[in-house]
């Protein structure tokens, strides 16, 4: 109990550190907050103006963990993110000059403007936490998060992220306009001349004891279960004959109602759904949001709160979903409804 009566007291305090600068977002904060704490990578996406690269700068400043910004764009090659060979022709040898990617918190700026071969060395680093160059490979920092952001309206000079890429990020968090009375807020700040002090109130070492006491937490069977069913119920089953389906592992079909009505939305608009690595996400996420919230376990309430953010960017939609103007986060809905413990 100690242990967790001082996680949330540190994560109070780090939230309150970011609130001397953020005004509002409450919500994406949490989250962001959230998959710091579970070791997730996250990906921020919203439109120009909203504070996605502030909050996650302000973050770092709040730690003494090393910090690297990557600002991408389309002429970005490999080795201006993981590091490359030095030729010294005076002595015939080559040495290693890592790139920024060596660090504990890398901020990914305009993520979706890198090229492909940028998108595949990052691969690596977020899944293995190593780095490969030339005949050597390199352990990345502890704790390593990459924290990145996206414009989702812009597409010129931009690449959408493959599929395995985004299969990387713990969670995929929306940023919205502020509210009214925020703005304001946000005007009075952005033109005084009084800046916050921010303070570093977590070290790297603290970070890892808290991600550990994280993975402590306990999680019963059947929350693990409602988890497994609703990643396995994201994916359209395909008769032999035809586009749909009756039946599915995570929600079944008994001729009418929610059940079928979810069921036939999953096969009617998406082509692809989440894979394992999604339910070990959103059980990874219930239990860090169960601790935040001063309680001992995680329960199914958590896997639903975090279905959003966690399956969003996983399912992939057909070409009926986009033209009729179908989203994934309609079709989860629809799964959360449909779907009981």
């Amino acid at each position: 109990m100690a242990d967790e009566i001082k996680f949330q007291e540190r994560f109070s305090t780090l939230k309150a550190e970011v609130g001397k600068v953020l005004v509002g977002q409450d919500a994406m904060v949490h989250r962001l907050l959230l998959g710091f704490i579970a070791g997730g990578h996250i990906l921020l996406e919203g439109v120009p103006g909203l504070a996605k690269t502030l909050v996650i700068k302000t973050l770092a400043d709040c730690t003494d963990a090393t910090f690297s910004r990557i600002q991408f764009t389309p002429d970005m090659l490999p080795g201006d993110v993981t590091g490359t060979q030095v030729f010294n022709p005076k002595e015939g040898t080559y040495s290693v000059k890592k790139g920024p990617i060596f660090g504990n918190l890398v901020l990914a700026d305009e993520i979706n403007r890198a090229p492909a071969k940028v998108q595949a060395a990052l691969l690596e680093a977020m899944q293995e936490r190593q780095v490969t160059l030339g005949d050597q490979t390199f352990r990345l920092a502890d704790p390593f998060l990459v924290l990145a952001t996206q414009n989702p309206i812009e597409q010129e000079g931009t690449y959408p992220l493959p599929e395995a890429q985004l299969d990387r990020f713990m969670l995929q968090v929306d940023v919205t306009y502020p509210t009214l009375e925020e703005e304001v807020q946000i005007v009075k700040r952005g033109t005084s001349a009084d800046k916050p002090n921010i303070k570093k109130v977590l070290s790297p070492e603290r970070i890892l004891a808290l991600q550990d006491l994280v993975l402590r937490v306990p999680a019963a069977d059947h929350v693990v279960r409602y988890a497994v069913n609703l990643v396995h119920a994201s994916r359209p089953q395909q008769k032999a004959g035809g586009r749909n389906a009756k039946t599915s592992g995570g929600i079944k079909v008994m001729g009418s109602g929610k059940e079928a009505e979810a069921q036939a939305m999953v096969n009617e608009y998406l082509a692809y759904g989440a894979g394992p690595r999604a339910s070990q996400y959103l059980i990874l996420g219930a239990k860090a949001r169960a601790i935040l919230d001063g309680r001992p376990a995680a329960s199914v309430e958590d896997v639903k709160a975090l279905a959003r953010p966690t399956l969003q960017h996983r399912l992939i939609p057909n070409f009926h979903a986009e033209a009729e103007g179908v989203r994934p986060q309609q079709i989860i809905d629809k799964m959360l409804e449909a779907l009981r413990p």
